[in-house]
């Protein structure tokens, strides 16, 4: 009765599992999974790649990628800790150094220690679910770490955006952003209902085996059945 207090918990473990491994997949494979985007105004171009225009600007975990005014989209090489120069029609141009999107390689990171959590968790063995819990709030810990990279990068594409004359709307946080969000809040989750599901296990043991035990003390044992 106490295993099904821990069905709940495996159930946010996998659920952060899912969420990670798409995160982690992100540009230029799913182009929708980036965490910060950049949408130009009309007052204030963004040029990229010579010439072109570019209507938005994605940055991923392995890549960024944008779109160009004539419809075409174009993403850079796969690699971890990419660069990338942004100049508006003014001339002016900044850099986003590699230094600030090479911790984003955390991310998967969180993932596979969520898979052992999620491994962990399918046991039936009471220790063994501790354990569970316990790489699960490790997973939580390291999610939150890429929490804030993520958040460290958004505020400092913000910054350089509105440097190169962009409003403050024309930076956003992309769905990869708050889906490490939401994984880490059900690696708490999934951690806490694991662990209380142990709990309740132990104390029903020791309920049963108190219950199973000689009532009389040491002089029940002379007494006649």
């Amino acid at each position: 009765m106490a295993r099904a207090f821990c069905i709940p918990g495996v159930f946010f473990i996998f659920a952060a599992f899912v969420l990670l491994f798409i995160v982690s997949i992100s540009l230029p494979y799913l182009f929708d999974m980036d965490i910060t985007r950049v949408h130009t105004t009309n007052s204030a171009a963004t040029a990229l790649s010579g010439n072109d225009t570019t209507t938005e600007l994605r940055f991923g975990i392995w890549a960024y990628c944008y779109d160009l005014a004539n419809g075409n989209r174009v993403c850079s090489s796969t690699g971890h800790g990419y660069s990338v120069t942004i100049s508006n029609t003014q001339g002016n141009s900044v850099t986003i150094g590699s230094s600030w999107t090479r911790g984003l390689a955390i991310h998967p990171v969180a993932a596979g220690v969520t898979f052992i959590a999620l491994l962990l968790g399918l046991s039936q063995h009471i220790t063994v679910t501790l354990f569970a819990s316990l790489v699960s709030f490790t997973a939580a810990l390291i999610t939150f770490i890429a929490f804030i990279i993520d958040i460290a990068l958004y505020a400092y594409v913000k910054n350089q955006m509105e440097n190169l004359g962009f409003g403050g709307g024309a930076t956003i946080t992309g769905p990869g952003f708050w889906l490490t969000f939401t994984s880490m809040l059900l690696l708490l989750l999934g951690g806490c209902t694991v662990c209380f599901g142990r709990r309740r296990d132990r104390t029903a043991n020791a309920t049963t085996s108190s219950a199973s035990s000689p009532k009389d003390g040491f002089f029940g044992r002379f007494k006649r059945n």
